[in-house]
């Protein structure tokens, strides 16, 4: 039986140092009003040009991105690789639209997929759809709108880098994963995801598409895709997540007066998430599963399917994975067992990564019980190592 709550194995890559800094950044976090008061400051000074990669680099920074480059990120590639935790290198530059940064992404992406290729500690590539064009195309041929000309060219565009990304990954036999946006721009990466899969995963599945199963229409979303790889004689990658833009959604869609496409309460997104894990652990001859999660529960759950129908833990169609900085206590425990674990490792300039790290901050105020379960096992482990002294 795993034991989630050994925080020996947990945190056996991190230092005493670590955990203490981890477990101040985590005290600051739980406080709703701080999170809040900190994103501000930071915004401001970045909007004036105030330097802030002094204060923000060796706190929150470091806790949950590997780097600002590729090269930054090995140190931690090696570290986890030591306790048999992979790990996938995700450029987490956000919303820039210009060019010049949609150019600087795919060179980035292509290099991260290259890296992959070279380092049997990299099992994946990653990259989010919307760093490779403007949020209003996505959203408008999402909704079925009428496109300009110059509209159709930049849509074109967006499938011929995803493409180009794609082709990639299936040359240097890298599984790429596309992650998952609001559902008012998800039908377009749909669409794309759909074709690149059915061009690329004819062997096996080297796109996956991601599933945020907190939308409620997801699971029947998810059976179509079945049908359509089984008309198609293709393989389907398949990343699950809750999902991350809960509150945006709700706001939108009270704004907009449209029926919220966010699950009514957590409990449903858990079934919904676990049915998902179920149906493509049952099509498994169709199906590859990267189950991104921090829940506990469903962790379990697939770990005991696998091992209800005898398939070796380490077998490739089937991995855990969760956020560096967030859940070693599941990862480190998970890799100890003998399944496959790869830590998410965002890397970037500190100012491009700022709205990743909001995100991360907020989501540890907003998501029940998440910072205190952090504190918790930091805490014990600070409180075990000073036993052992």
């Amino acid at each position: 039986m795993i034991d989630f709550k050994d925080t020996k194995i947990a945190f056996i890559s991190k230092s005493i140092a670590d955990l203490k800094k981890a477990s101040t950044l985590y005290r600051v976090m739980g406080n709703a009003g701080l999170t809040k008061i900190s994103k501000a400051m930071t915004q401001f000074a970045t909007y004036i040009r105030f330097p802030i990669n002094w204060a923000v680099k060796p706190t929150i920074y470091s806790q949950f991105v590997g780097g600002e480059t590729i090269e930054e990120c090995l140190p931690t590639v090696s570290r986890n690789a030591e306790y048999k935790v992979k790990s996938i290198l995700d450029y987490s530059v956000e919303g820039t639209e210009s060019d010049e940064g949609i150019a600087t992404a795919l060179e980035e992406t292509l290099k991260s997929i290259e890296n992959a290729a070279q380092n049997p500690h990299i099992p994946f590539a990653v990259f989010k759809p919307t760093a490779f064009t403007r949020a209003e195309i996505l959203t408008k041929v999402s909704a079925g709108d009428e496109l300009t000309e110059k509209e159709k060219i930049e849509a074109q565009q967006f499938k011929e880098r995803i493409r180009t990304l794609c082709r990639k990954a299936h040359e240097l036999d890298i599984p790429i994963l596309i992650d998952a946006e609001e559902s008012w721009n998800q039908s377009f990466i749909d669409d794309t995801v759909d074709e690149m899969m059915q061009e690329y995963n004819r062997e096996k599945a080297i796109v996956f598409n991601t599933w945020q199963m907190y939308r409620h229409d997801r699971l029947a979303h998810l059976e179509q895709t079945y049908q359509k790889a089984l008309a198609g004689g293709y393989f389907i990658g398949a990343k699950f997540v809750r999902g991350a833009y809960m509150e945006k959604e709700r706001e939108r869609a009270q704004k907009m007066g449209y029926p919220s496409p966010i699950c009514k309460n957590k409990q449903e997104t858990d079934k919904s998430y676990d049915a998902a894990l179920r149906f493509a652990f049952a099509h498994r001859d169709k199906f590859s599963v990267f189950a991104g999660t921090h829940n506990e529960k469903s962790v379990l759950l697939l770990a005991d399917l696998i091992q209800s129908e005898n398939i070796a833990f380490d077998n490739s169609q089937f991995w855990f994975s969760q956020l560096f900085g967030m859940s070693d206590n599941i990862s480190f425990n998970m890799a100890r067992a003998g399944y496959n674990v790869a830590k998410y490792l965002p890397y970037g300039p500190v100012k491009f990564v700022l709205p990743y790290l909001f995100r991360r901050a907020e989501e540890n105020t907003s998501v029940k019980g998440q910072t205190g379960r952090e504190l918790q096992l930091i805490r014990t482990e600070i409180k075990r190592r000073k036993s052992e002294d």
